[in-house]
């Protein structure tokens, strides 16, 4: 028993037509279609929001068939466990080109091209997906937004929602030509890399997406020596009439404490103790 299995006979049971449940779901027939016959795999129920629609328009119970697709999903995978994944790249690999800046498009090119999906194309596309994908998922259920998209892509909204829920159940080895036209294409505006530090810099189209550039940066940066112990505290702690009762837990937070400039005093040291101590400072959880 798999997910078109359980969905035809509920609409048999119910007399319902793939018609009524597309519009129910918010997809197109065709989308319906071609789950229910099997051309198209059930999308990660992380991914998507049609499972739910689908449970009460077909009066099952709540969450079941995103359990199913789960157990569907996994089964499928362990079939194809020992195959390597064939990335379908053509398509974005001259979208993420068009997009790059226009100083560094032919630099970048030779790097993709001497490496086929290699380090720096992987990384740049897995970027670009996290991002797009972000602002996806945020926007599903924003109809004007959608329908914004749609205009962009010169689809109906059925069709842009059918694009987003396939776009958010992609990964890097799977991504197609209809993802790319379809979602990628009308919402990044450009990207830009450093390729010293690997800085990378997403630019979305602001008459979709509001908001500022997205910036990713993996750069080395040395590790923070340690720091001394505060002549102060030290102090502190060698005066037992200060610190005779100050507990373990105490002397690891009065150790924590950073000052650019200033150096403290002993005094300063146990007057913060007996802040620590003061039940009037502290709000009960």
């Amino acid at each position: 028993m798999d997910v078109p299995f359980v969905i035809r006979q509920r609409l048999e049971e119910l007399g319902l037509e793939q018609q009524d449940l597309a519009r129910a779901a918010r997809v197109t027939d065709s989308y319906i279609s071609q789950l229910l016959t099997r051309k198209k795999a059930p999308p990660a129920p992380s991914r998507t929001d049609i499972y739910g629609r689908i449970d009460r328009f077909l009066k099952l119970p709540s969450g079941e068939l995103a359990k199913l697709a789960d157990l569907q999903r996994k089964e499928e995978l362990k079939r194809e466990l020992g195959e390597g994944p064939v990335p379908l790249y053509h398509e974005f690999r001259e979208l993420t080109l068009r997009k790059c800046n226009r100083e560094k498009e032919k630099h970048v090119r030779a790097i993709f091209e001497k490496q086929p999906f290699g380090e720096l194309e992987r990384l740049v596309t897995q970027k670009l997906l996290d991002v797009v994908k972000r602002v996806a998922k945020d926007e599903l259920e924003n109809d004007d937004w959608l329908r914004m998209v749609a205009r962009l892509s010169r689809r109906s909204y059925e069709e842009m929602r059918v694009a987003v829920l396939a776009f958010l159940d992609t990964d890097i080895f799977h991504v197609s030509a209809e993802n790319c036209v379809s979602v990628l294409d009308p919402l990044i505006e450009s990207w830009d890399i450093d390729l010293a530090t690997f800085g990378l810099e997403i630019v979305l189209n602001h008459s979709v997406v509001p908001g500022q550039a997205k910036r990713f940066e993996f750069v080395e940066r040395e590790a923070e020596q340690p720091v001394g112990e505060e002549p102060g505290l030290r102090e502190l702690l060698q005066d037992p009439s200060l610190s005779g009762t100050a507990t373990a837990e105490e002397v690891a937070f009065l150790r924590q404490l950073r000052f650019k400039d200033a150096r403290p005093t002993p005094l300063y040291y146990y007057r913060e103790l007996q802040n620590l101590r003061d039940p009037l400072h502290f709000r009960t959880p």
